[in-house]
């Protein structure tokens, strides 16, 4: 079975909607455990709430909670019994196979750098989600972890992210893109002018040059390369879109007799169609690079994402994609070398 600690404290809705997600996750499939991190009396107070298979799920005490306004730093210093450090170490020592959080995304960077630790060879873990687009998903790497990356930095999230895709996406192949404001290879900033021709050197990516942003949600590459600044806009952006255009959709339909009609005529597609851009599909980021992995959902995650991003695990865990990581930047440091 794969371990999984879970944070049960960290999130706008937690301790709820993380339990709910767990015992989800563990009721769909009976190769996953997870521990619950928190505090121990609210975390069983709300498991007596669901049915579940007992053996699936531990609690795991934590007194402190780290909250999203704490500077990360201090508070991953100075909170040793918090949801977030508790579970982390659990990583740490081997004890767990993974952990997923909600809560603060400062702290969870700054823990998994300093607790999980750097798998060897890693200049800089990037958060990775995969966002939905008109072909199926792309992965954002980097999207908040590393605002001021440099063009080295780049190439190895190309690397990890093309490594992610083809194991636990399973696109073979995967397209690498950088972001840039046009596709001619001399535009861009300093940065992105510096990483291209080192993405174009690089044998074991399948590199396809710059993407402009319009052409992200058509599926324009496999995997988006940029730094945080950058990326976390476009995620920013891409979520606040989608759910304006949504609003404006359900408005529409409900403006006179024949569009409520025409709406309920259509409900069935419609549905079927905005789940598939609905980001809580495809679970949370896995921050890569680390020595053991460490899953970074939305802040105002429900259920449905928390178990997402717990079954993601057992792929992550299954497909070795640390060792394939570590693997893959020892061959192309000796390609340089």
């Amino acid at each position: 079975m794969v371990k999984i600690a879970v944070d049960a404290m960290g999130g706008d809705y937690a301790p709820g909607e993380m339990i709910k997600g767990a015992v989800d996750a563990v009721n769909k499939r009976k190769d996953i455990y997870v521990c619950l991190v928190g505090q121990e009396n609210v975390i069983e107070e709300e498991l007596k709430k669901h049915s579940y298979q007992q053996e699936q799920i531990s609690v795991c005490h934590a007194s402190q909670v780290i909250a999203t306004e704490e500077p990360p730093v201090t508070a991953i210093r100075t909170k040793k019994d918090s949801s977030i450090v508790v579970g982390m170490n659990l990583v740490k020592k081997g004890e767990a196979d993974a952990f997923v959080s909600a809560g603060s995304s400062g702290a969870i960077l700054v823990g998994g750098q300093v607790i999980v630790g750097r798998t060897k060879g890693v200049e800089r873990p990037p958060l990775a989600p995969l966002i939905p687009t008109e072909k199926g998903v792309s992965l954002l790497i980097d999207c908040g972890a590393n605002v001021d990356a440099r063009a080295s930095h780049l190439v190895q999230f190309a690397r990890m992210g093309s490594i992610y895709m083809e194991h636990v996406v399973g696109i073979k192949n995967p397209r690498v893109a950088i972001v840039n404001i046009g596709a001619e290879e001399e535009k861009g900033n300093s940065l992105v002018k510096e990483t291209f021709p080192l993405l174009k050197e690089c044998n074991d990516i399948n590199f396809i040059g710059s993407i402009e942003a319009r052409e992200i949600p058509h599926g324009g590459a496999d995997i988006i390369v940029c730094e945080a600044f950058v990326g976390n806009v476009i995620l920013k952006l891409y979520e606040g879109v989608g759910a304006t255009l949504l609003g404006k959709v359900k408005a529409g339909m409900m403006t006179s007799l024949r569009s409520k009609i025409g709406a309920l005529l259509v409900k069935p597609a419609l549905k079927e169609t905005l789940k598939s851009f609905d980001a809580s599909q495809y679970g949370g980021a896995p921050l890569l690079g680390l020595k053991g992995l460490v899953v970074k959902t939305h802040g105002n995650s429900k259920a449905l994402e928390v178990c997402n991003s717990i079954i993601q695990c057992v792929t992550f865990k299954e497909q070795a994609i640390n060792e394939k990581i570590q693997a893959s930047l020892a061959d192309g440091k000796q390609e340089r070398d």
